[in-house]
């Protein structure tokens, strides 16, 4: 009888070699499906088909991309942003928005007060001299305490109401360049067509609504949405909340349905105990777990420290983490299995899981999935590993600091 198993269909290439691609596949296919149900199920969000999803890496990808796509516009701009503060990206979107403005679009802008507190001088002025409808969000003097903690952290921008973008990125000279030095931050945002815009604009419309301007006018025109690509994709927006929300629901199902692998980075990361222990249950079935969190550029220290607090119980549980070496690490990504990828405004801490205006985007489409699996590879090999026997030689200081910070953390 003949080596079927071993028969040869072309070059490099086997039956076994075939049968096994194809069984890869139908088990990736099986963690999509599952994936899927179960956030549509848990969250009450269903997934929108024949999304195109572009991944923009960097100030050098990504304000070019956003700025093309606002001086194309030809109906309408919104854009919400916690931070606005100096430097040509600043200038040069003010300036995209004031011309666009001029020429009869409507344009709304929403800036958080906290977050744009450091926002150049004239650069509002500009806009409401331009037309541009610009609003503080929550201001700091007009709301009771409670209400300001809980700030506007969405980024989204949203052209035509057929392209939205959202991610991590802040307009800021911080965000320039391409993560090559500790002046350039790393990031990473994303552009979107397709039917999941109209969840980015609703976010935007769901805070617009505070400022009591109204949600739509005559230049809304509520457009069936194409279906440009092969994305699956599940909008998920956060408030602040007592008991749980929606963005913390999609974090932990993704990592409580994680079979293989999770790689996770994020700028803070000061998750509650539910978190850190699906983490844990995580690493005990098997999954390896990497986390990527910022190193010596990180951009607050008293969040870093409410991080590192959390090193020694999850390296000791198997998880690797990895603090990144040329610049502030601003990403909010986490790939599940290689299938799926939790993008957004998010961080892993209890700000924006409790406190602030979040959104996110489960995104299933594999060319994406295995661009932002690449990037993190990449990410990696300019980090350094938490060595666990190093870190418990840490100073006593420092161990100091990370206990005073306990007591704030859910503030963090």
């Amino acid at each position: 009888m003949p080596n079927v198993q071993g028969k040869v269909l072309g070059p490099g290439r086997s039956l076994t070699t075939l049968l096994d691609n194809r069984a890869a596949s139908e088990a990736r296919e099986d963690i999509r499906r599952q994936l899927r149900r179960s956030l549509e199920c848990l969250v009450g969000v269903h997934f929108t088909e024949g999304n195109a999803i572009t991944v923009l890496r960097n100030g050098d990808e990504i304000f070019p991309a956003m700025l093309e796509a606002i001086r194309k516009a030809q109906h309408t701009v919104d854009l919400m942003t916690f931070v606005y503060w100096k430097g040509w990206p600043a200038r040069q979107v003010a300036d995209a928005l004031c011309e666009r403005a001029r020429a009869g679009l409507r344009v709304r802008v929403l800036i958080d007060a906290l977050g744009g507190i450091q926002i150049e001088d004239g650069i509002v002025d500009a806009m409401q001299d331009s037309g541009v409808d610009v609003h503080w969000y929550r201001k700091l003097w007009l709301n009771s305490p409670f209400k300001q903690n809980h700030r506007g952290h969405r980024k989204v921008c949203i052209i035509d109401e057929t392209i939205g973008f959202t991610g991590g990125v802040g307009i800021a000279e911080e965000w320039d360049g391409d993560a090559r030095n500790d002046k350039e931050w790393r990031d990473t945002h994303f552009r979107v067509e397709g039917p999941a815009v109209d969840g980015l604009a609703a976010a935007f419309v769901q805070d617009w609504a505070e400022t009591g301007r109204p949600l739509y006018d005559e230049r809304d025109r509520f457009p069936d949405q194409p279906q440009p690509g092969a994305a699956a994709v599940q909008v998920v927006r956060g408030s602040a909340s007592i008991g749980w929300n929606d963005i913390r629901t999609v974090w932990y199902v993704l990592i409580r349905s994680s079979r293989h692998r999770i790689r996770l980075q994020t700028a803070y990361f000061s998750p509650d105990s539910h978190l850190i222990a699906a983490l844990k249950e995580a690493v005990g079935r098997g999954v390896e777990v990497d986390i990527l969190l910022p190193g010596p550029n990180a951009d607050k220290r008293v969040a870093q420290l409410a991080s590192e607090g959390t090193y020694a119980g999850l390296i000791s549980a198997g998880i690797r983490i990895w603090n990144f070496q040329p610049s502030m690490l601003h990403t909010k990504i986490m790939v599940v299995d290689g299938a799926a990828a939790l993008v957004g405004s998010s961080n892993v801490n209890r700000r924006s899981l409790d406190h602030d205006e979040e959104v996110a985007m489960v995104v299933i489409d594999q060319a994406s999935v295995d661009l932002l699996d690449h990037q993190f590879t990449e990410d990696l090999q300019r980090s350094r590993q938490i060595d666990l026997s190093r870190w418990q030689q840490r100073s006593a200081p420092q161990r100091t600091l990370e206990t005073a910070v306990t007591a704030i953390r859910r503030w963090l």
